[in-house]
């Protein structure tokens, strides 16, 4: 079968190429799926150029990609939700990548049935942002009438979360350039600011929740505007002393984030805040209560292009100038 794989860190198109390798073979708990569609995510790129290699370094060649939408084709002896030619959805386990291919072995506790009204690609588009996004304002402890900010609202992350937050009962400020503020209003989002003509920090005060999907100054700033008490979740800032530790990060590289860190913690102690990173995982579970959402029409797939798999590379390209609204998806068939 056909798949992509990393072949050492740095530029794109010279780290990575299509190979052929054996089909997959299946554990007891396992489904072999055909994938039909991966979806493309930021944090594929920066995997390609070793900006994760402290947190996962990569023996290659390695296989990349953890977004999929297919059908089961094999199942395992001890496999009971699924059937043969279910059609399914999933955000593969961090440790077992490689949804850029023609098939994948997962684990059936990362895999979901695919929401009835999407199509392959938009199911693709679905999951990692899906599920960053559910564990992210699960640990804001989000609820109804809460006030939200959220950070580049036409993005991939961004742009679900927006409708999440909406379907969840929120007040929810976003931040997008010109040329997206109508569209990111027509997610949901209840005062869209255009940061090219706008400063949100002139605007918006006393949120409940930041959810920062840029990091940098934007995480420290995300205490400007935050209620006492608040929450800052980033996916995209230094990660605190109990995600380090999750990670497996060693004692020396926790000792240099923290004092990294030092600012960001001074802040959030001023504010009596959590701040938390949040590193998401597999879960099937919260893809089904997804797949809810989805077929009761409270959240919309956004597929930004489409590529056919062996434009793969060119994909990621275009992933990584920012451009894109909603996610990339890649085509197998």
């Amino acid at each position: 079968m056909k798949v992509l794989q990393i072949t050492g860190y740095g530029k794109i198109a010279e780290n990575v190429e299509f190979r052929e390798v054996e089909k997959p073979k299946i554990g007891n708990h396992q489904l072999l799926i055909e994938i039909h569609t991966a979806s493309i995510n930021p944090v594929d790129y920066k995997i390609i150029e070793g900006a994760m290699k402290n947190i996962n370094k990569l023996s290659f060649p390695a296989p990349v990609g953890f977004d999929l939408a297919g059908k089961v084709i094999e199942k395992g002896e001890n496999v009971t939700n699924f059937n043969l030619g279910d059609e399914v959805f999933a955000r593969v386990p961090t440790d077992s990548p490689g949804t850029f291919a023609e098939m994948i072995a997962v684990d059936q506790q990362a895999v979901c049935q695919k929401p009835s009204n999407l199509s392959y690609a938009e199911a693709a588009s679905i999951p990692l942002v899906g599920l960053t996004t559910v564990q992210s304002f699960q640990k804001a402890k989000l609820k109804s009438g809460d006030k939200v900010l959220i950070h580049a609202g036409s993005g991939g992350v961004g742009s679900f979360a927006i409708q999440y937050a909406k379907a969840k009962g929120a007040y929810v400020f976003t931040t997008t350039s010109t040329k997206n503020v109508d569209w990111v209003k027509d997610l949901g989002a209840d005062r869209v600011i255009d940061y090219k003509k706008e400063d949100y920090l002139k605007i918006i005060e006393e949120v409940d929740i930041v959810y920062d999907t840029l990091g940098g100054d934007y995480t420290k700033d995300a205490f400007k505007v935050l209620k006492e008490g608040g929450s800052v979740i980033s996916i995209a800032g230094d990660p605190d002393n109990e995600t380090a530790k999750e990670l497996g990060l060693n004692g020396l590289i926790r000792f240099l984030l923290k004092l990294k860190r030092f600012k960001l913690d001074q802040l959030s102690k001023e504010k009596n805040a959590y701040y938390k990173f949040v590193m998401m995982h597999a879960d099937g579970t919260q893809l089904n209560d997804i797949k809810e959402l989805i077929e009761s029409n409270h959240i919309a797939a956004i597929v930004d292009k489409e590529y056919p798999f062996t434009e793969a590379i060119d994909a990621l390209e275009y992933v990584k100038k920012g451009h894109a609204k909603g996610k990339v998806v890649l085509n197998m068939k």
